[in-house]
């Protein structure tokens, strides 16, 4: 039987992905489990690290901007939480309500206020303790978020004006194994994938007036440099 022919009633979304996504998302998830990356200082003041999400059992990106004391969707790093305590987090930031990942283990040493975008407030009616943001809102001096949406209503992404600038995506950009920039798999679009996708070319469209030249992306590497047009490329290609 060949791969794509098994049957795909009741496959996890980490199946899916290993049928659809050989060597977006395989080559990656070995990469993490072979050669365990370390956390690393990818611009000035800013850190990234991956680790595999406990749900979907795949590399995801977690991002620390020092100078706002802010943390991005983040895991717990392989050097621990101690690597924190010489900078302590005051804040969480999650780009969407699906992104609240290990926060908890931050909040408990650290207390940080963990924020999410209003329209994602639902998922934690029952705890934990999430507060809201609006779009528009500035989060920290030079961070202000931004209104995604489309693939589901608290996409964000956040502006942020350190150096050249920078702009974190939630799902609404990928780029494992960093890659080409691209979408999530149509399976993880709902019923309309098309819709979907014309929304969030809309939305990135816009982030093109925005002053950046790299991409945190929450899943996949992060683009350093010439993002801003590697950006307005996906667009235009996309929509053609």
């Amino acid at each position: 039987m060949r791969p794509l022919d098994i049957p795909r009633r009741g496959l996890s979304v980490a199946g899916e992905i290993v049928l659809h996504g050989w060597p977006r998302y395989v080559r990656p998830l070995l990469r993490e489990l072979i050669v365990r990356p370390r956390m690393r200082e990818i611009l000035p003041g800013v850190h990234h690290w991956t680790g595999i999400h406990p749900r979907i059992r795949q590399p995801v990106s977690s991002y620390y901007l020092e100078e706002t004391q802010m943390l991005i969707d983040p895991l717990v790093p392989r050097e621990g939480l101690e690597w924190f305590e010489r900078r302590p987090p005051q804040q969480i930031v999650l780009t969407n309500r699906h992104h609240y990942r290990q926060s908890d283990r931050f909040v408990e040493l650290f207390e940080c206020v963990v924020r999410c975008s209003e329209p994602g407030l639902h998922e934690f009616e029952g705890g934990p303790d999430v507060e809201g943001f609006a779009f528009g809102e500035v989060l920290a001096p030079g961070v202000r978020a931004v209104e995604i949406g489309a693939i589901c209503p608290d996409e964000t992404a956040l502006h942020v004006a350190i150096g050249d600038g920078l702009v974190a995506c939630a799902d609404a950009l990928v780029r494992p194994g960093g890659g080409s920039l691209g979408f999530v798999p149509d399976f993880l679009m709902g019923d309309d994938p098309g819709s979907v996708k014309a929304g969030l070319l809309d939305s990135l469209e816009g982030l093109l007036n925005l002053e950046f030249d790299s991409l945190l992306l929450a899943h996949g590497e992060p683009l350093v440099g010439g993002a801003k047009e590697a950006l307005r490329e996906f667009v235009e290609a996309t929509r053609s």
